[in-house]
Order: structure tokens, then sequence, then C-alpha cells
């Protein structure tokens, strides 16, 4: 029997961030991954052609390189081979008519491109980040610390009061993004330059509270880009994995974990799928949602989990799906605009409203006849992806539904669901709605893979049905609700078995945050308290460093195991 100080269950790269800080406070520490390598969904693949290398699931990290984990670890993962490339321009839009729009780090530049669109826009701009100034160093704080903390509380309570009253922030907090973008800009295409960032963090654009972070991705993109590993996401998880061995950890693969053992009232390890108990004499952290936490790994432990936090672990909901596509190329996609070729990621839309129908129609049960398309290509900033002259792309839908109920279009029968047939007739939609954009792109395409929401589900249990973003992320299921409302955050009913994954503060998004909170408390590092409201300072678009937060989890159970 083996015995270490910690015990993680799965390798997303929130566990390996804890993993990798328990290490190098010398710890002993083993990470336990079901799948043949470490990173949950953070993975690259040649998934098309010899040579094409793709980001499978998740690409870009502006939320990482920005946050507390990439400040402290990122002198040793440089070390480790871990390094960055950004693009000319961060995010980007190719609306119908040829309009479009980019942004890049250069905040006279952005001013000068919002006033391109609309006079007045550019003015609106600064105005937007001048007003949320004063709140960027509280809430950027937040998201690097215990949620659900007395010194949290204190600051959440500053911001969303001011002399006895709720604040301005706190109304700010609870619009939708269409609301803040049609009051806040005349031109419709920053609308579309926009809007489309909140489903990225799992919102559509008249969700409640889609707004707040509509400003997040703009603060966090127009600070630090699109950064993209060099050769693949996947070094991001492969630095974190060497990290921890470097300093004496483990991380093994091919490791189902199928329960959490628990002796009088604590967790004293897990028992793998092949029958192995490791032992963990101080603790375990779990990058896993609640319903399979409470519901499987603790399952089989009598009296362990209240009846209330059983019943709201099986409420806990799963919000829209996931289809990418992803192309080998044999040259770059062709714009009008030819800074899209330069761009991070950008968006092919008809707009705010046809965004609004896309999500509408996937929340009802449909394929969206005009889905919204994020685009990267990122050999554009890393060569190193595909051969000279080449290019690889994704093309990722995010307002799809878990579950087919019709196709708004009425032209692909779903009658047995997500099949193959399915998912290619609507890659086939997805392509040719791109190549109203990029003319060249269907042309172009030398290798297809698609993947669509069962598809994750089968790779990773912590996307449920299908959802990339670890569970719905509606306001009835986020903050302090999160992951569950009886036990928000990071602590779970047994005292030392902790949560880390999208399923928890800060939530999706490759961004670090869980996994840098629970390193801190387990190793009783300083984290210091989130800063107050009234301390924050910094110019206009400035992002606090070190604080920012985050899509991605890991997994080390699989379902239907035990």
């Amino acid at each position: 029997m083996r015995r270490y100080d910690v015990v993680v269950v799965g390798s997303g790269h929130n566990a390996l961030v804890t993993a990798a800080y328990l290490a190098r406070a010398g710890r002993g520490v083993v990470v336990l991954e079901g799948n043949d390598r470490p990173g949950g969904l953070v993975r690259t693949e040649e998934l098309t052609v010899p040579g094409f290398l793709h980001d499978t699931y998740s690409s870009a990290h502006p939320l990482f390189t920005t946050g507390p984990a990439y400040a402290e670890l990122g002198p040793e993962l440089t070390a480790l081979g871990l390094t960055y490339r950004n693009s000319r321009y961060c995010v980007g839009v190719s609306m119908p008519g040829a309009r479009t729009a980019v942004l890049s780090t250069d905040p006279e530049e952005n001013v000068a491109e919002a006033e391109r669109l609309a006079p007045g826009d550019g003015a609106a701009l600064t105005a937007l980040l001048q007003d949320f100034q004063p709140h960027a160093g509280p809430v950027f704080g937040l998201f690097a610390a215990e949620l659900a903390s007395p010194a949290s509380a204190r600051v959440i309570h500053d911001l969303t009061h001011d002399d006895g009253h709720y604040s301005t922030f706190a109304q700010q907090f609870l619009r939708t993004a269409r609301d803040l973008l049609e009051h806040t800009f005349a031109s419709p295409v920053v609308h579309g330059l926009l809007a489309p960032w909140a489903l990225h963090l799992g919102r559509g654009p008249d969700e409640v509270n889609s707004s707040f972070w509509t400003v997040m991705v703009l603060l966090a993109v127009t600070s630090a880009g699109m950064p993209t590993p060099e050769g693949g996401s996947e070094r991001l998880a492969r630095a974190l994995a060497a990290l921890t061995e470097r300093h004496g950890g483990r991380v093994e693969t091919g490791r189902w974990v199928e329960r959490i053992l628990v002796r009088d009232g604590r967790a004293v390890g897990v028992r793998t799928t092949d029958g192995e108990v490791v032992r963990a004499d101080r603790a375990v952290v779990a990058s896993v949602n609640p319903d399979q936490l409470y519901l499987e790994l603790l399952a089989h432990e009598d009296g362990v989990v209240p009846p209330l936090i059983r019943r709201q672990a099986a409420d806990y909901r799963y919000g829209r799906g996931c289809v990418q596509i992803h192309l080998a190329l044999s040259a770059p996609p062709r714009f009008t605009d030819e800074r899209l070729a330069r761009t991070g990621q950008s968006h092919l839309t008809g707009g705010l409203d046809a965004l609004s129908r896309s999500v509408n129609e996937a929340t009802r049960g449909l394929l969206p006849a005009e889905p919204t398309i994020s685009i990267d290509t990122p050999a554009a900033a890393d060569p190193t992806r595909c051969p000279p002259g080449a290019a690889v792309a994704r093309l990722q839908l995010l307002d799809v539904p878990l579950r087919l109920r019709g196709d708004a279009a009425g032209e692909i029968d779903t009658t047995d669901g997500w099949t193959d047939d399915v998912k290619n007739a609507f890659a086939d939609r997805v392509l040719e709605l791109a190549a109203h954009h990029a003319p060249n792109l269907p042309g172009a395409v030398l290798g297809r893979h698609v993947i669509a929401p069962p598809d994750l589900a089968r790779f990773n249990p912590n996307c449920g049905p299908g959802d990339p973003y670890g569970g719905s992320h509606e306001l009835a299921q986020s903050y302090l609700l999160r992951p569950l409302p009886g036990r928000p955050s990071h602590r779970t009913v047994v005292p030392n078995l902790f949560m880390v994954g999208a399923a928890t503060w800060p939530g999706h998004g490759v961004n670090g945050g869980s996994g840098y909170i629970v390193a801190k408390e387990l190793t009783g590092a300083e984290q210091g308290e989130p800063v107050p409201a009234s301390a924050a300072q910094g110019g206009v678009g400035e992002l606090p460093h070190g604080r920012v937060h985050g899509r991605v989890v890991g997994q080390g159970v699989r379902r239907g195991r035990h």
C-alpha cells in the first residue's frame, strides 16, 4: 500500500496546478489520471493529417497567463518548455457585408477602431473601461480567493453596496450583455465583436449577468492578448506535470479512481478500478463535478453525504454543448479584412440578433440554422503547428444543444441524436457559412475531424453529457451557489476533501484559479485577502497582475465503473 500526503484525483490543469504547488512545498503528492496522459481538456493531437497539430479541446490561455499561478510558476514552467506566442490582434469579428473589426493590446488602437465603426464609440469604450476600473482590483482579487470566506464576503459587500444602498456595480453585475452593448455602443459591429464572448463563459447574450463576463473577457484579452503555447495547448499540462515530478511528486495515467475512502469523518485515500488503495495522510483533492463526487465517489460511504447535499448533487445541471471542427488546410483562411488572418480568435456571425437566435434555438434543443462560429488559426502565431504555408484551424460552436430535438433549418434528421451523420452534416453547414467570410476555406481543406457533445462526454466525465464548461453557469448555479448551494466553492462535506475544476469557483476556462486557491490552503501559504473595493488603482484597461480567473477540467473517475 502506497502512502502520500495528498492524493489528487484527475489531472486537468487545475489539478496539476495544485499538485505542482504541493510538490514545491515538499508535500508527498500523487496525481491519478484515467486517460492516457495528463491535462484533461488541455490536449494537442494530430487529429487530421500527420504534421498538423490541433488543440483538441481548449486553445489560447489569456486567463492563465494573467493569473497568479502563472505569475508564480511561470519561470519554472518556461524552463520546462512552456513558451507562449501571441498574435498581432487578440480578437476579431466578421459580419455580412464585409463588416469587420479587431482589437489588440494597444488601448489607443482599440479606441480608434471603435471610433472608426461609429463616431462616439471610441469614447464609449474608454468610458466603459474607466467606469469599471475602480472595481478591477477587488473583482480580480476574488478570482484568486475562496469565495465562500469571510474575507471575500467583505469584498463582495463593499462592491455591491454604497452609502447603505446597493451600488452601481451591483446593478451592472446583473445586466445582460445585450443591454450593456446596445446602451453603450452605436455600432452593430461592436455588438457583434463583443457579444459572442459570453458564450465562451457559458452564458448567452440575453442572460442575466452576461454583461459582467463580457467586460471580463474584454479586459483579459486586451491586456494579455490570446497567448497560445508553442507546440500546442498541451504544453501547459506537460510543463505542470514535469514541474510536479521535478519536485518529487508523481503523475500516473491510466489510473481510474472508483471511490474515495473515508474513516472517522476524514478522507484517508482512494481505491482505483484495478483494486489498489492509495493512502492520503493529509488530504484528497478531486477534479470532478459534484454529481460524480457525492453520487459516485462517496456513494459507498454510509452517512457521509447528507440527504440535502445528495439531492442538490442529483440536481446539478449541465448547459449547452459544443461542436469543434478541426481542419488541416493547404493555406490559411483568406478574409476580406486581412487583419483577421493575424487575429488570435475571431467570430463569424450575423451579429447580436443572430447570436440571440442561435442560442435560443440551442436552448430549445435545435441545431441552429445559423450558428455563431468561433475560429482560430494558431499557426499564424506558432508556425510549429503545421508545414510551411499550410494552416490548422479550429471552428468552435458553443450554441449547440446537448440533446437534439430537431434542426431549426429543417434540413438535418436528428431523430437518432448526435450520430456521426448528424455531426458531419452540421459541420458541412458550418463550413458553408464560414465560406461567406473566408471564401477559400472549403477548397483548402486537407483533412477534417469533428467533435460533438457525445465525444466530449466519452472523453471526460466532467463534461457530463457534453458540456465543455463542467456544468451550467446560469446565475442559479454560479458564484456562491456553485458547485452546490449547500456546499459552495472548494470545501466538501468531508473536511480534508477538496474540489477543483470548472465546477468550482472561478469556474470555466484555462485559468488555474481553483487549483491555486486549494493549493494555497493546503500548503498554508499566505494567500492574502482580496483587495478591498476602496483600494483598487490602475490605468484604463489595466488588468491587476495575477488576478484573473477563467474553462477546463480534468478527470480521474469514470462513470459506471463502481
